[in-house]
């Protein structure tokens, strides 16, 4: 795998991650059985981020406000190192995304853990989401000028 393709691999699982719900993230990681011997470098630990937006046609940069966020950063064993930031106070989920994150920088973990944990996560990601854009398309109204004549 190039590191090009690890790293499109690895944003996209720490996409999901962040996004997932805290309980389903438990119950997918307890099922997989896997707690590898690890010390935490970082945290959990919560802190503000500041959340940024873009202005009109100029796209010039505001500040929208703040966001609490927890990021966590582990190392196993044998020395590969962790790191994951989610939205929220939640310590636990910030853990295990970094343990996620430093097991999935060898292919086989990666390969198990994008089967069993990852792929089901984003496919309901995915289902809510879609279940989201209908429920907006069916509330959608198209508005339109009519010209009259005189013009």
């Amino acid at each position: 795998m190039t590191s090009e393709t690890h790293t499109e691999a690895r944003r996209r699982r720490m996409s999901v991650l962040a996004r997932c719900n805290s309980n389903r993230l438990h119950e997918l990681w307890d099922k997989l059985r896997l707690e590898p011997a690890h010390k935490t470098l970082r945290g959990p630990e919560s802190g503000l981020i500041m959340l940024r937006g873009r202005i009109g046609g100029t796209g010039e940069p505001f500040n929208i406000g703040e966001a609490t966020v927890t990021r966590a950063s582990v190392k196993l064993e044998d020395g590969t190192v962790g790191h994951a930031i989610a939205l929220g106070r939640d310590g636990a989920k910030a853990r295990i995304s970094a343990l996620i994150d430093a097991l999935c920088q060898t292919m086989e973990a990666a390969v198990l853990i994008d089967a069993e944990l990852i792929a089901p996560i984003s496919q309901e990601l995915d289902c809510d989401d879609e279940k989201r854009r209908q429920q907006t398309a069916a509330t959608r109204v198209d508005f339109f000028t009519m010209v009259r004549g005189e013009d």
